[in-house]
């Protein structure tokens, strides 16, 4: 056994539960605000040009961007948790044939998509809500992105989660990185430099493809790098899983690309809905830029908790539940005091925050108001997003989905219509703040259940 397996063993089984969490958490939380940088680019670079039907657009069209990241998600998600368990249980041959399978699955999903994608472009967008003045740019971003970028962008997702549930953090928050720096590089080039006016969005969309391409080649080098001293190993032979291992990885990576589904539906409606105020444009770009503010928190916490994973993934397979805990807990608190930190910063500095998107003053004024009632949800979301992924980290799949479909199908989406009605578009950005309370608190009733559970199973084998 290798000396790098010896480390990656104690990182999991022996070392100070706070350091290990930082080793794990904190590249992928750089990687995450990395990641997050680029997608505020796209819309700060856009924004340029002040064309709120331009902004509109991007908002849209990174709908269906978000089911690419959906399908990544059932393997990267399912994959790297089941792969981790394995270890844990000291069954290194069934993990190394659970990357195999996870890599080249993904990779077929996303040639699927794309095609599909092709095909039924158009009433897609329609029925997201794309008007005339935006259609023509989703379409740019879609052909770029989604078309001819599905395969590169799932697999450099499904990647770099597999390496981060071997123990390879690092290696992981590097590729994500590189690929996030190269396209807000290349953003200014092709929006400004080298294609015409009017086509910033086409730009922008190139750009993300071709950095999910560089991306690629680098996990690629990576998992070769790292073969004969990982269970990260990829072969062309066919691969075959036992029954209950793809039932594990489905019942788990499922349900979390049903959750990215799931907040991509809460999406959809809040812009369907938003786009009745106003000029119709105005809103939906106001929104937009709203949710990517929001995405600060978000992508930290959600950092922490992918950084969390692999942790209590391990554990649970070699059966250290004390472990698991402290692991849990401290995850917990350190998203729970960012997201409440992020909550006062966009309360008392919404306009200034806003208005570095867009300087347009009606579009300003809406997102400032935006953001200044929907940060209130930040701490609760948090709580929810933590243990969906504790979950998913135990093979407990089936509860991340009920948690899932509890918070967006029967909290957000109709709390959204109702609140929608009664008081307008100040109800509808309150919604938000509603129904996570509501969910925090049955995701935190779940937990506890679960966890009860769990450790009476155990003290009774």
């Amino acid at each position: 056994m290798s000396s790098i397996t010896e480390n990656k063993k104690y990182l999991f089984e022996s070392m100070n539960p706070a350091k290990a969490l930082a080793i794990m958490a904190l590249p992928t939380v750089g990687s995450q605000m990395v990641v997050l940088v680029y997608n505020i680019a796209d819309t700060w670079f856009i924004g340029r040009t002040d064309d709120p039907a331009m902004i509109a657009a991007s908002n849209l069209a990174l709908t269906v961007y978000l089911i690419v990241v959906s399908l990544a998600n059932v393997f990267g998600v399912g994959g790297g948790s089941l792969m981790a368990r394995l270890a844990g249980e000291q069954k290194e041959t069934d993990a190394a044939k659970v990357v195999n399978y996870s890599v080249f699955a993904s990779g077929i999903a996303a040639g699927v998509f794309s095609i599909l994608t092709l095909i039924f472009m158009t009433p897609l967008m329609r029925l997201l809500g794309s008007e005339e003045a935006t259609l023509y740019y989703c379409k740019q971003y879609l052909f770029t992105t989604v078309v001819f970028g599905s395969i590169p962008t799932v697999l450099s997702m499904s990647m770099p989660q597999l390496l981060r549930n071997a123990g390879y953090a690092k290696e992981a928050g590097l590729g994500v990185t590189i690929g996030s720096l190269l396209n807000v590089a290349l953003d200014p080039l092709f929006m400004f430099v080298i294609l015409p006016s009017g086509n910033e969005v086409l730009g922008a969309g190139i750009a993300t493809m071709l950095s999910n391409y560089v991306s690629l080649a680098y996990f690629i080098f990576i998992f070769h790098k790292v073969r004969h001293e990982s269970v990260l190993k990829i072969s062309f032979k066919p691969v075959h899983l036992e029954k209950d291992h793809l039932k594990s990885l489905y019942m788990v990576g499922v349900p979390a690309a049903i959750s990215i589904f799931l907040f991509d539906l809460v999406n959809i409606v809040i812009n369907r809905l938003t786009a009745a105020y106003g000029d119709h444009i105005t809103p939906v770009a106001a929104i937009g830029i709203v949710l990517k503010l929001e995405r600060i928190p978000i992508n930290t916490g959600l950092g922490i908790c992918l950084g969390m994973v692999p942790l209590i993934a391990y554990n649970y397979g070699a059966g250290n539940h004390k472990r698991m805990a402290r692991v849990s807990s401290l995850a917990r608190w350190a998203i729970l005091i960012f997201s409440s930190l992020c909550t006062i910063l966009f309360f008392f500095f919404a306009e200034p925050l806003v208005s570095i998107f867009i300087k347009d003053p009606m579009t300003v004024e809406m997102g400032t108001d935006f953001l200044k009632i929907r940060c209130f949800a930040l701490p609760f979301m948090m709580i929810g997003y933590h243990v969906v992924n504790y979950m998913n980290a135990i093979n407990q799949g089936k509860v991340s989905f009920a948690l899932a479909i509890i918070r967006h199908l029967i909290l957000i989406i109709p709390i959204m219509f109702i609140m929608n009605y009664i008081w307008g578009i100040t109800g509808l950005m309150w919604s938000q703040v509603i129904a996570d309370i509501i969910n925090s608190a049955v995701a935190l009733l779940a937990i506890q259940l679960i966890i009860k559970r769990s450790r009476k199973e155990s003290s009774l084998n």
